[in-house]
């Protein structure tokens, strides 16, 4: 199967969208396709959708799409990478779906599972920011915090592949109440989702805010990345004081990692630190470095912005499919 001239695609599957790339050997991005994931559809329907996404891909590389050796998807929740099945993905409110098998026929390609997030590790790892590190710790803030582990140049899964669930690491201990049902995880207190819990209660008790009249003006129901850095844009001190609070959450959360599994590199993505970029990040490196232990005269790990961005989980679901499927390693020019 190894083709030095092949292509592998690449799938980052959200509860709300799916970015699609093709990627070639030396790590260079083809073509993408971004659609809407539509999760009522159920687990057929977006498989179905998700092929259909392929198949336009395909049409974009043109003669190119006969170099495709093969997909590789990243997929919310808890997955069995070997089985290629969606153990459970609450986002999507999935359960058992043999996701890699119904691809793998419709598209009559060989396709490989593993988790969006872990995806996301992996491209930034072999492609983005952690080139280069052998071990390297992936936290990405958007509507939870999700995260991935390489060890040794390995991603890491765990004994029952749950290992880089880093939002739900304890940081207060009766803190507030988190979507998995626990207090005081660093999801419940530093997502995005958080932050705009925290906004709504403090408007609702009477704080002023600019926040309420940037949504409306922007037509959001949610207050998204953009929204939150218009409202910093704009001098909000509430926001201000809410993202502040978030930040020094996520410096402890980096700190106990780093701490732990002694990383040389943390990379830090989502759609929050796209946006706001060093702004975002600066508050957590210095609170993490206050927290992290490491003889002064060993080099400091290095927590750097994601590189790739939107396309980090697709690129690294690519490099996976590569690893698994080809024998090639993207990495390698």
């Amino acid at each position: 199967m190894r083709k030095k001239n092949g292509l592998m695609v690449g799938i980052d599957l959200g509860g709300t969208s799916m970015t699609a790339v093709a990627l070639n050997g030396r790590g260079r991005i083809l073509a993408s396709r971004k659609r809407s994931t539509c999760p009522d559809l159920g687990p057929e329907g977006v498989t179905r959708r998700i092929a259909a996404t392929v198949r336009k891909l395909l049409n974009d590389l043109g003669t190119k799409s006969k170099r495709v050796q093969g997909v590789g998807i990243g997929a919310p929740g808890t997955v069995d990478p070997e089985k290629g099945v969606v153990l459970y993905a609450p986002n999507l409110s999935w359960q058992d779906h043999p996701l890699a098998k119904m691809l793998g026929r419709l598209l009559s390609l060989p396709v490989t599972l593993d988790n969006d997030v872990n995806g996301g590790a992996v491209g930034e790892h072999a492609l983005g920011s952690g080139k280069g590190a052998n071990n390297l710790v992936a936290i990405f803030v958007g509507t939870g915090i999700g995260g991935g582990v390489i060890l040794n140049n390995r991603l890491y899964h765990g004994s029952y592949g749950g290992a880089g669930e880093v939002g739900h690491i304890k940081i207060l201990a009766d803190g507030p109440l988190c979507g998995c049902g626990r207090k005081g995880c660093a999801e419940g207190l530093a997502s995005r989702t958080a932050m705009e819990r925290d906004m709504r209660q403090a408007v609702d008790s009477g704080r002023a805010s600019r926040v309420p009249n940037i949504m409306a003006r922007m037509g959001r129901e949610r207050m998204t990345s953009r929204v939150i850095q218009e409202a910093l844009r704009e001098g909000d001190p509430l926001m201000r004081e809410i993202l502040q609070r978030a930040q020094h959450c996520l410096g402890l959360l980096v700190a106990s990692l780093v701490n732990l599994l002694d990383p040389d590199c943390v990379v830090i993505g989502g759609g929050i630190a796209d946006r706001l970029k060093d702004e975002f990040l600066e508050p957590i490196r210095a609170t993490a470095t206050r927290h992290i232990l490491r003889a002064p005269h060993l080099e400091p790990v290095r927590i750097v912005p994601s590189r790739l961005g939107d396309h980090a989980g697709s690129v690294g679901a690519a490099v996976i499919a590569w690893n698994r499927l080809a024998g090639i390693n993207p990495t390698e020019s």
